[in-house]
């Protein structure tokens, strides 16, 4: 018989991005990541923080608690550990020696380190669901579909690496699945690594990299890293990778094969790293495709949802959109391993408990706007903790005041509302700019975020407007689409960057009337914003279409290289004095850069130093 009136705490966590979500009768309450309140990027500790978050939101303790669900299954993690560790022995020794003691003392024992960090494991009990099975219901159970077909890509869970599913009501099914080491996720993230950039971390960069370059690799990495199948299915020449028995992705045949060792973190970019990140784009996207179209073939759907850390990959996304292999698709934006938690929890309350689904004809997700919300009782004492001058305002005049900005070629801070759960800003902790301006890619990247000048920024933008600015007929409300700017918008200046041997050239050109937000390769990734989204940040695109008949904005995430996005008003301040922002939108204060104390900038002048480079 079906179970009622359950609440379920869901977890991720202790390997990569730690987070925790709360489920109460099937309805999504709250969710958070742990970095967001340690400060530490992609923070793999236990998610207490969190917790108490989604605890405090729903207005809870440990003790109403029914169950607490753990996204993967550690027993299975380690056999794979032990029999990878062995079928590399002797080598791996190292590697072997730096992972073991965790896991004997921490690891191999998460019902008694739960029960120590929160004191409790639910009034009925702990429970654990696979890794994979965890991301395909992260990704099916919020969807807006009653059935669906159901594709999770990562890295590695415990021994699948990639797995195709079927959903239908509250019943969830893996169909097949493709075995560890053969990975997709490890696969891009060699070449992250090879690129200089952080695994785990800047996968996403290598992606931005990829349009400045050629996939001049790509039939080297076809014949001889890759037996790639019709199905999607593949595997791996293990010749050339090090991440099974290694402390690194690649090895030295990788190095000599593509031109030489991994470039050094924050050395030059060259040519080859931008046709290495053109090549492994191009293959990630057909390994997409193809499992998609098995998928497809398997359930025999229209619909599909995608999670897992590749599902983050938006240009594969945009793809995957127009091959037309499925009328509509649908995202979890916490694709990671933090949507993890949130797929324990909602798994136990549909598959275990066997509570019935009702889709919503959105999606269940609420935006993503999970996270924590600071009222103006709690913006005015950080105001007054911080020493900074700062406006009430009422929101018609905040609104105005921003727009008025905005048009001026200022970049603004927007904090406003409930924290978004994911890796996306999507209007809650947002930085906003101009899209016309020019120079606003530069003074954003430089100035602003303290990062790579090649990083695109994305749009935001009107729903309803969508079609006369991107070629893209579906909504993208989570930002993980990327498709191209429409022709009407583009601009037909020859770009003399194009030819020039230095391909970095090319970074200044402009190639539409949005330049800011379309990238070298006439693409944009794309936020659309509709009534049922964030009601604030609507009414702001609608006020600066008003002025600019332009409706969409630059939309990046309220942080500099390196920190998480700002969870609390505390932290919206010292980013806002750290950088050259010109004025910050928090609740209904309004804080101007130039009305700050000199003393106080200066202080805060070097606040992003303290975060490690990703």
């Amino acid at each position: 018989m079906p179970s009622l009136s359950r609440t379920i705490l869901g977890l991720s966590g202790f390997y990569h991005d730690s987070a925790a979500a709360l489920v109460r009768d099937g309805r999504i309450v709250a969710a958070a990541q742990e970095e967001r309140f340690t400060r530490k990027k992609h923070d793999p500790g236990f998610p207490g923080r969190a917790v108490d978050s989604c605890l405090g939101e729903a207005g809870i303790t440990m003790d109403e608690v029914d169950y607490v669900a753990f996204y993967e299954k550690p027993f299975r993690k380690f056999d794979r550990l032990l029999e990878t560790y062995l079928a590399f022995a002797p080598f791996g020794f190292r590697s072997f020696r730096t992972a073991m003691p965790e896991w004997l003392q921490t690891k191999l024992h998460l019902p008694r380190e739960i029960r120590r960090q929160l004191g409790s494991t639910g009034r009925r009990g702990l429970l654990f669901t696979g890794h994979h099975e965890s991301h395909a219901a992260s990704a099916f159970y919020p969807s807006p579909f009653s059935e669906a077909a159901i594709l999770t890509l990562d890295g590695v869970g415990e021994w699948d690496t990639a797995t195709i599913g079927i959903g239908r009501g509250r019943d969830l099914e893996i169909l097949r699945a493709l075995p560890f080491p053969s990975s997709p996720g490890l696969l891009y993230s060699a070449f992250t690594y090879q690129c200089g950039f952080r695994v785990n971390s800047g996968e996403y960069k290598l992606m931005g990299l990829a349009p400045y370059g050629n996939p001049s690799y790509e039939a080297a990495i076809r014949e001889h890293l890759i037996d790639l199948k019709e199905d999607g299915s593949f595997a791996l020449n293990q010749s050339f990778f090090n991440y099974c028995q290694g402390l690194t992705m690649t090895n030295r045949r990788f190095d000599r094969f593509f031109g030489g060792p991994p470039r050094r973190p924050e050395a030059p970019l060259t040519r080859r790293e931008a046709d290495l990140a053109a090549s492994i784009q191009v293959v990630i996207e057909d390994i997409v495709v193809r499992m998609a179209r098995t998928a497809r073939e398997l359930t025999g759907l229209s619909q599909l949802c995608l999670a897992g850390g590749v599902a983050l990959n938006c240009v594969a996304n945009g793809k995957l959109v127009r091959s037309n292999l499925f009328d509509r698709v649908w995202i979890q934006p916490a694709a990671g391993d933090a949507g993890g938690a949130l797929g324990a929890a909602l798994l136990v309350h549909h598959r275990v408990l066997e509570n019935d689904r009702q889709p919503d004809p959105a999606d269940s997700m609420r935006g993503a706007l999970l996270g924590p919300c600071y009222d103006d009782d709690q913006v005015e004492a950080a105001i007054r903790e911080s020493g900074v001058s700062a406006e009430p305002v009422s929101e018609e005049d905040m609104l105005d005041r921003t727009v008025t900005a905005l048009v001026a070629g200022s970049v603004v801070g927007w904090f406003q509302g409930r924290m978004e759960f994911g890796p996306r800003a999507l209007g809650s902790r947002s930085i906003l700019g101009d899209p016309r301006n020019p120079q606003m890619q530069k003074k954003m990247n430089l100035h602003i975020k303290y990062r790579e000048s090649f990083r695109p920024f994305a749009p935001a933008v009107l729903a309803e407007e969508t079609r006369r600015w991107f070629d893209l007929q579906d909504p993208s409300p989570y930002m993980l689409v990327v498709t191209d700017v429409a022709s009407e918008q583009r601009l037909g200046e020859a770009d003399a960057g194009d030819a020039s041997p230095d391909f970095m050239a090319r970074l200044g050109a402009r190639r539409s009337t949005i330049p800011a937000v379309t990238h070298v390769d006439g693409s944009a990734r794309i936020q659309t914003v509709d009534e049922s989204s964030n009601p604030r940040f609507r009414a702001l695109l609608k006020r600066f279409n008003q002025a600019t008949d332009c409706p969409l904005l630059v939309n990046t995430s309220f942080n500099v290289r390196g920190e998480p996005l700002v969870c609390t008003p505390t932290d919206a301040i010292h980013c806002f004095l750290a950088t050259k922002m010109d004025l910050l939108a928090m609740g209904d204060f309004v804080l101007q850069k130039t009305s700050q104390p000199a003393s106080l900038v200066k202080r805060h002048a070097g606040y992003h130093k303290n975060f490690a480079l990703d």
